[in-house]
């Protein structure tokens, strides 16, 4: 059989020269950084220390925001005479294809090893932390692969939301937020002076509700049954049935606790990104429940080089949501957007300190937007206190009453 490797070279037109992707081994490094989830407990059976199992949190949550720091941001952006044959290179896809099974093995390694070691408390929060990141990054996967119109990477996105049980974001994500994003009709679309632990209880049982809607009015218009395998939210589903009954079985059920406390913990690391990736932002209301086209000032956006890497550039969220078909290694840097001030890792950690969060983000979105309450998605629960407190012009009521 013969092989023919894709070239490190992508040749953009016959008339053109040829363009280099700097990045494109770079990329491998989103196969490496989920699999340092064994290196804890690998150290841990090497020396006897239940501390070393800390090993990877720590990287996830302190030495990545430091890379992120110290390597900078990434503002090049390939030719757009390029991006047809960059889309067209299969190497790209096939790095995504070979992160599921890497990813899902690492998933029943982690539950293998809580499983057969008897570990103490801090120990068991360290597993939870590791394998709640191994969770972050499948449903990081399954977002970029469900975007996809091959048969083959939607089936993926599905297979790689199931460890987790978030198989409804498949639908949520590409047929709602899409949709709904940066409005007040989307639940995962934070709100300025909402914290995240607030926004949590808004947006998991949000999403899975509007999830559910859209998939039943789907099936009810093509005229097949709720219940039975046409249905895209109980396909994952029932992957999730048959992974965590088989763990249960083999490692008994007193896993089942570990399984759902990591299996949360990895469906808050979305949480997390959706929170920080809209927070404050607002598209204009431009007749009676029609709002404007989402454009790319609808995100914040992030360059930092070690995470976006690590990402499939998923911190390039606001051409993401401008040119959603678009692939990973062709999304672009665009000037003069909202930018946060580091890569995910960090600002995961800065999210869940609400009184950091402020002071970090609330003067950056009035920056972005003006001091404009019209343009600002503010939460309807502290509205008139957040007007006061920040000197803001409210004409979203005018505005609302005009287009009434």
């Amino acid at each position: 059989m013969r092989h023919s490797p894709s070239p490190p070279e992508v040749q953009a037109s016959p008339a053109a020269p040829p363009y280099r992707d700097r990045k494109r081994y770079a990329w491998l490094l989103s196969l490496l950084v989920p699999a340092t989830v064994v290196i804890g407990p690998a150290l841990m059976l090497a020396s006897g220390d239940v501390r070393a199992l800390w090993i990877p949190a720590i990287f996830f949550y302190i030495v990545a925001p430091l890379l992120d720091w110290l390597l900078g941001e990434d503002l090049s952006n390939p030719p757009e005479s390029a991006v047809p044959a960059l889309d067209a290179d299969r190497y790209y896809r096939r790095i995504t294809y070979a992160l599921v099974p890497v990813l899902w093995a690492a998933f029943i390694f982690s539950a293998w090893f809580v499983g057969t070691h008897a570990l103490p408390w801090h120990g068991l929060l360290a597993m939870v932390l590791i394998t709640g990141s191994v969770g972050g990054f499948s449903i990081n996967l399954g977002h970029e692969l469900g975007h996809k119109n091959t048969k083959l990477e939607r089936w993926l996105a599905k297979l790689i939301l199931a460890p987790t049980a978030y198989g409804h974001f498949f639908i949520e994500h590409n047929r709602g937020h899409h949709r709904d994003v940066a409005t007040p009709l989307d639940p995962a679309s934070s709100r300025m002076g909402e914290s995240i632990y607030h926004f949590v209880g808004r947006e998991m049982p949000g999403a899975f509700k509007r999830a559910w809607k859209l998939e039943s009015d789907r099936l009810q218009r093509v005229q097949l049954p709720l219940w039975s395998l046409h249905n895209e939210i109980l396909q994952p589903a029932l992957i999730t049935l048959l992974l965590w009954g088989t763990l249960l079985a083999w490692l008994g059920i007193g896993l089942l606790p570990f399984l759902l406390i990591a299996s949360f913990w990895a469906n808050f690391q979305l949480t997390s990104a959706n929170y920080i990736e809209h927070y404050g932002l607002l598209r204009q209301l431009r007749a009676p429940g029609k709002y404007e086209i989402c454009q790319p000032h609808h995100s914040w956006n992030s360059n930092h080089i070690f995470s976006n890497w690590a990402l499939f550039h998923l911190q390039r969220h606001s051409d993401h949501h401008a040119h959603p078909l678009r692939r990973y290694q062709s999304l672009r840097h665009f000037e003069n957007l909202p930018r946060l001030p580091s890569g995910y890792f960090g600002m995961f950690t800065v999210a869940y300190i609400p009184a950091l969060w402020r002071y970090v983000m609330n003067e950056r979105l009035l920056g972005v937007v003006g001091r404009d309450a019209s343009r600002i998605n503010l939460d309807p629960r502290q509205r008139a206190a957040l007007i006061r407190r920040y000197g803001l012009q409210d004409t979203a009521q005018a505005k609302e009453s005009q287009l009434a």
